[in-house]
Order: C-alpha cells, then sequence, then structure tokens
C-alpha cells in the first residue's frame, strides 16, 4: 500500500555499510524518477551513481548530515550508506521546474523502501567542491544527495506536541523520532 511506503520512507542516516548495492538497483530507482512527471516535460535532471567505496567517499566528505543534530558529524565507518544518487540539473536543457528534484527524490527513495533499502535527502552540500571532485562539466549544477542504504537505524513517527518543536531528536537507545503535525491541523477549510 502507498501509505506504507511513505510511512517507511524516513530520512535513515545510519546504514549497514556492510551491504552493497548494485549499480543496476540504482539504475532501476533512477528509472522510476525518468518515469516520474516533471514540471513542462523539462526533463533536465541527470544523475550521477556512486555504489563503491572510492566515489562514495568523495560524495561523503561533502555533504552535512542532520542539521538539528548539532553534536554529530554524520554516520561513523561501518554506519554510511552503501550507495549515493547526485541528482544534477542539466543548464543546458532549460532551467527546469523547482519541483523536479523533490519529486525525482521522492520516487527514488519510495523505490528504495520498496526493495527494503531506505535513504536520505541531503540539501547542505559542498556543491563547488562536489562537482569539481566528480568532474562534472560546466552544464551541470548539483541539486540534491541521495544517500541510500539498508537502514541500521529505527525511526519511528509521533505526533507534534504542545510545544510545536518540529526538530527530530533521537532517544537513549538511539531511536530517531520525527514529529508530525495532525491532519486537522495542516486542512485549511
Amino acid at each position: 500500500m502507498l501509505k506504507d511506503l511513505i510511512i517507511k520512507n524516513r530520512s535513515y542516516r545510519r546504514f549497514y555499510q556492510e551491504k552493497s548495492i548494485s549499480t543496476a538497483v540504482l539504475e532501476e530507482l533512477v528509472d522510476l524518477a525518468r518515469n516520474s512527471p516533471c514540471g513542462a516535460n523539462k526533463q533536465n535532471l541527470r544523475f550521477f551513481l556512486s555504489a563503491d567505496n572510492e566515489k562514495n567517499s568523495i560524495i561523503n566528505k561533502c555533504i552535512f548530515w542532520a542539521g538539528y543534530y548539532t553534536d554529530w558529524d554524520g554516520p561513523e565507518d561501518g554506519e554510511k550508506p552503501s550507495a549515493y544518487i547526485v541528482i544534477v540539473k542539466d543548464t543546458s536543457a532549460g532551467s527546469g521546474m523547482a519541483q523536479d528534484e523533490g519529486i525525482a527524490a521522492q520516487s527514488i527513495l519510495l523505490g528504495a523502501v520498496e526493495k527494503g533499502m531506505g535513504g536520505c535527502i541531503i540539501a547542505n552540500i559542498n556543491r563547488k567542491d562536489l562537482k569539481q571532485l566528480l568532474a562534472l562539466e560546466e552544464k551541470y549544477e548539483i541539486a540534491l544527495v541521495l544517500a541510500i542504504g539498508y537502514p541500521k537505524e529505527k525511526v519511528v513517527i509521533e505526533e507534534l506536541k504542545q510545544d510545536n518543536d518540529i526538530k527530530y531528536w533521537r532517544d537513549e537507545k538511539q531511536i530517531h523520532h520525527v514529529p508530525k503535525r495532525k491532519l486537522d491541523d495542516l486542512i485549511l477549510n
């Protein structure tokens, strides 16, 4: 059921690094994005796939994890993602639409969840260094990085408390808690 996939599609930040993911699986996930809608059918997104330790290490050095965890620099060795998909805009194919990378990311991550994996959308990126390290042509602009792997952490959704604090947090058992507003609080009419 789609709702089950959406609920399981959390921002995972710790993975079983030893469980590899093939490039063929990454291609299957990108194919979901390729077949998803995009604004004005511009199709200006491109994808850099990484499923090996060397490329993963390069990407990992250029991303910043979990802004609300001020005392955490990201996953430790053994808990890093097994793969990354860097979503890139091809500026020579037109400007595209702002929502396109979000639609693509959601499609890819729902596909990952369906395959028993999980991921995290990362927008806090050292784009200049990553573009150079990946040897991307000038016409490409990095939009997002998707970390993908087999989740090592448990993530639970809970109701937003009365203080309206939306910050996610980890408890003493390292369970990741994500507060969500009630449906009634979102509907305007």
